[in-house]
C-alpha cells in the first residue's frame, strides 16, 4: 500500500482531481480500517474560480487550502453536513483543493452503513456528505496530513477504464469550467 506523496499534490488542481480517481481513501476508525475507491471529484481553484472557498482570499475556514499541498480540508456545508477535501494545486498558484465527491467502498462496509444508519451499501458513499457520514469524517480531520500513514490517507488503487468531464455540481458560479471528473468502475 503506496500512500500517495506531497509532489502528487503539486500539480494543477484539475490534474490532480483527474488523476486522484481510481486511488484508495483509506481512514482508521481506532484499530479498524475502512476504504474505498474514489469515483467522483471536483477541481476548486483560487481567485481565477469563484466558485472556490479560496477565491475571496484567506480565512479561518479555508486557510489549510493556502498551506502545503496533500493535506485534507474539511468544512461544514448546509449546517449539517461534512465535506472531504484535499489541497492541490499548481506551485505558481496561492490556494486549490479537489472534493471528493464520491467513492465505491472496499473495506469496513458494515462500519461504513453503521457510521450512515443504513443497511444498504448501494448508495453509500455516492456523494461528498455520504462518503464524509460513511468515514466518520468530520472537523477534527481538518488539517491532517494525508501524504503519511495516520488517521487518513491516499494510496495506490486501480487504473480507471474511463474518465468523464462535466460542470461541477450544485454551484452557481463559473459553470462553464468542466471540472466534475467521474471514472467508470
Amino acid at each position: 500500500m503506496t500512500i500517495l506523496p506531497r509532489e502528487f499534490y503539486s500539480k494543477d488542481t484539475a490534474t490532480v482531481a483527474k488523476n486522484i480517481l481510481g486511488k484508495k481513501l483509506v481512514r482508521k476508525l481506532g484499530k479498524q480500517e475502512v476504504s474505498g475507491i474514489i469515483t467522483e471529484t471536483e477541481a476548486y481553484g483560487h481567485t481565477d474560480d469563484p466558485a472556490s472557498h479560496a477565491c475571496r482570499n484567506i480565512t479561518d475556514r479555508n486557510k489549510v487550502m493556502f498551506g502545503q499541498v496533500g493535506f485534507a480540508y474539511v468544512y461544514f456545508t448546509y449546517g449539517m453536513y461534512f465535506c472531504f477535501n484535499v489541497v492541490a494545486k499548481n506551485p505558481k498558484k496561492a490556494a486549490g483543493a479537489v472534493l471528493i465527491r464520491a467513492m465505491e467502498p472496499v473495506k469496513g462496509i458494515k462500519t461504513m452503513e453503521k457510521n450512515r444508519g443504513i443497511s444498504n451499501s448501494k448508495n453509500l458513499a455516492n456523494g461528498p456528505a455520504k462518503l464524509a457520514q460513511a468515514l466518520n469524517i468530520t472537523k477534527q480531520q481538518y488539517g491532517v496530513d494525508l501524504t503519511k500513514k495516520s488517521e487518513i490517507f491516499v494510496t495506490e488503487g486501480i487504473k480507471p477504464k474511463k474518465i468523464t468531464a462535466s460542470p461541477r455540481i450544485g454551484i452557481s458560479k463559473a459553470i462553464g469550467k468542466k471540472w466534475n471528473f467521474r471514472m467508470e468502475v
